[in-house]
């Protein structure tokens, strides 16, 4: 019935269609009154677009699948590959220790000049920590076998918390079994959707997880750039009307590990207080090696402890052991033992590197000169690569990690790193000299520029940083002036 009234209307309005487009002075009459021929044509489409607005769309009828179909749709049926296709890039095999990653370790049965561990105070082997882990093996065995939470929190783990704690100058600490998984569980825990986070876009790949695993708005600024910090924060209080409300945080490295440049946290903290935004400060390279005792940045800058919200590290590198902690208020620390995941669902850090951990900071307060040696062996590296060729340093005067870039790019990131790793292989076979390329996975999402990168440590003899620097200028000027 719809339709045929429809129609009607439609044919009976055609002819005064024609009569207002062949003759546009001519005005129709429609129910008694006079209308244009433009706006007749108009109120006409208008009609029909609403009709057809109107009709239901077509849908097939619904009917079962036969078995023939579903046996064709499950042959032509192709599962996506579990895992990408293998690379040659991945297929990438590093060197195997065969002894302690100390100053000097052994590669294929050679004794070799070691630069690629983070061994920055030298304790790897030391006689102190090596009877701490015996006497917690003989006390508590290998493992905990349990969460922290759920039977796995030996008295060691409370000590060395505490003994971490009064050695920064903090309230209290916290614990993670694995140095990666304190930035993966502690970022998460305290950022969550709809925050913001300012972060440093040369930051290491445990932080770009843990960013990731929050769900956070992030916001990247260029490397150790104090300027676009300004500028980044600026923006973001300006365009984020609601920004007064979420919580907001600026996360940035102590001692870049992708770069070797040293945070100017004074400035970090100026910024900071002007916009009201928390600080996440990652300790892990710094611990143990900048300030006058090696209390990190803060003692290195001078700011006090307090000004950081939140201080985490890994106990990989300058404590010789393994784990993480983070470290701050008491809220701070209360907070993470309810609501971070590495400490609530991983089995808590094994007694004797708890332990170890322990004698290591006793050995750092009690021999202050491996700072002071640590700081020798930089300079006496420095010293030897000043005029090297074809290589820049790109790291801070005082950092351990020394980072060399290449002056000028082959135009690509695989093109730069097979000149360096090719560099690194040469200076390995010909000198013994073993240092690193920064290789990064797929996973790392890291912006700044590959590079060699040395160790430094306190272990090393003058005449190893010496035998470094001349195994890389003889390789730079033969590779990369021709």
């Amino acid at each position: 019935m719809e339709s045929a009234v429809f129609s009607h209307i439609v044919n009976s309005t055609l002819q005064w269609v024609r009569v207002a487009l062949d003759a546009p002075s001519t005005r129709a009459v429609v129910f008694g009154v006079p209308i244009g021929g433009h706006l007749f044509v108009e109120g006409l489409l208008f009609v029909v677009i609403l009709f057809l607005l109107s009709q239901k769309s077509y849908k097939p009828p619904k009917r079962p699948l036969t078995k023939k179909e579903i046996d064709d749709l499950c042959e032509e049926w192709v599962p996506e590959p579990l895992i990408p296709p293998i690379t040659e890039d991945m297929q990438y095999e590093p060197p195997v220790l065969e002894s302690a990653a100390g100053p000097h370790t052994i590669i294929n049965g050679k004794e070799v000049l070691n630069f690629a561990s983070a061994n920055y105070l030298g304790l790897i082997g030391h006689e102190k920590l090596l009877e701490s882990c015996t006497s917690a093996l003989e006390k508590y065995g290998v493992g905990s076998c349990g969460p922290r939470g759920f039977y796995g929190t030996i008295d060691v783990h409370l000590d060395c918390e505490a003994r971490i704690a009064k050695f920064l100058g903090t309230h209290d600490s916290i614990l993670y079994s694995y140095g990666l998984s304190t930035m993966f569980s502690a970022i998460p825990c305290f950022c969550k959707k709809g925050d913001i986070i300012v972060v440093d876009e040369g930051v290491h790949w445990g932080i770009q997880n843990g960013l990731y695993l929050s769900r956070s708005t992030i916001v990247y600024f260029k490397h150790n750039d104090m300027e676009s910090l300004q500028n980044t924060l600026e923006k973001v209080t300006a365009d984020n009307k609601r920004a007064k409300k979420l919580r907001r945080y600026i996360v940035v490295e102590a001692l870049y590990q992708n770069s070797g440049q040293i945070a100017p946290l004074d400035e970090i903290i100026r910024l900071k207080e002007k916009y009201r935004f928390r600080v996440l400060l990652d300790e892990s390279n710094s611990f143990g090696v900048l300030g006058k005792s090696g209390k990190g940045l803060t003692e290195y800058c001078g700011v006090p402890v307090e000004k950081i919200d939140i201080i985490t590290a890994a106990m990989g590198h300058a404590l010789a052991t393994e784990g993480g902690f983070c470290t701050g208020s008491a809220r701070v620390i209360d907070h993470q033992r309810l609501s971070s995941s590495g400490y609530v669902f991983s089995a808590s850090l094994p007694p004797y590197l708890a332990s170890a951990a322990i004698t290591a900071i006793d050995v750092l307060e009690d021999n202050p000169a491996l700072i002071t040696k640590l700081k020798e062996n930089i300079a006496v590296l420095w010293k030897g690569l000043h005029s090297i060729k074809g290589l820049s340093i790109a790291s801070n005067p005082e950092s351990p990690i020394v980072f060399l870039r290449l002056q000028n790019s082959t135009g690509s990131v695989k093109g730069d790193l097979k000149l360096l790793e090719d560099m690194a292989d040469r200076a390995l076979k010909e000198d013994s000299v073993f240092f690193v390329v920064s290789k990064r996975s797929p996973l790392d999402k890291c912006r700044l520029p590959v590079g060699i990168r040395l160790f430094v440590s306190a272990a090393h003899s003058e005449s190893d940083m010496l035998k470094a620097s001349e195994s890389l200028m003889r390789i730079s000027a033969e590779m990369l002036t021709n």
